[in-house]
């Protein structure tokens, strides 16, 4: 499968590699067959590597399927992460932001992924907390946090606590969309995920600023 270096080792680059391909052996197997049937046997079976090959870079199920996670959010994140302009009104930022979070939470993998906690969290609660911590609900969190108070700051808005205001927000860009995606409803229709966005960030803004 890989070159070696001489002593048998493999290159960094050969390394990297199998790295990948466990992955997406495991991302496979996992989104496709649930976290309870499926191995590090099973595992190490696709990829044609022994166990132990296996073992000494994932210990155990758990570590693996948190790697698999990370790397499913990482590859939602664009390029340069999540950039907010600085002189941009809060309502073209929070619908920049909401577009982006809403794209990534419909993706294909995304909600795949979230399809399997649904179903298998009570079986294995620890599956939850390995998304919320592989996940990048807090960071979004903080910086839609972070726009908030710079308005409130200014006055345009009013808010008691703009980490609790921001994790609303994020659940009210989400939470329809990813339910009616996984059959929980009539999925939306591409018009009506590219308003999305707007209606939210109006509903939501329509909540906090200051009145009289």
């Amino acid at each position: 499968m890989s070159h070696a270096r001489r002593g048998g080792r493999p290159s960094r680059e050969a390394s990297e590699r199998l790295g990948e391909l466990i992955l997406d052996a495991a991302t496979e197997l996992f989104l496709g067959h649930g976290f309870g049937a499926t191995s590090i046997e099973a595992v190490a079976q696709r990829v044609r590597v022994s166990k132990r090959t296996l073992y000494h870079r994932f210990p155990d199920k758990e570590t693996l399927f948190a790697a698999v996670v990370h790397r499913i959010i990482e590859r939602l994140r664009p390029a340069a992460g999540v950039s907010v302009p600085a002189r941009s009104d809060l309502q073209t930022v929070l619908e920049q932001i909401a577009t982006f979070i809403l794209r990534a939470a419909l993706s294909p993998q995304a909600i795949a992924l979230h399809r399997l906690i649904v179903g298998e969290s009570a079986r294995f609660p620890e599956l939850a907390e390995v998304v919320g911590r592989e996940g990048a609900t807090e960071e979004a969190t903080s910086i839609i946090a972070g726009v908030l108070e710079r308005d409130v700051k200014a006055g345009r808005i009013k808010l008691d606590d703009a980490v609790f205001a921001a994790r609303q927000f994020l659940q009210i860009v989400v939470a329809v969309p990813q339910r009616r995606a996984m059959g929980l409803g009539a999925p939306m229709s591409k018009r009506e995920i590219a308003e999305w966005p707007r209606k939210v960030t109006d509903l939501f803004l329509n909540g906090c600023r200051p009145t009289g």
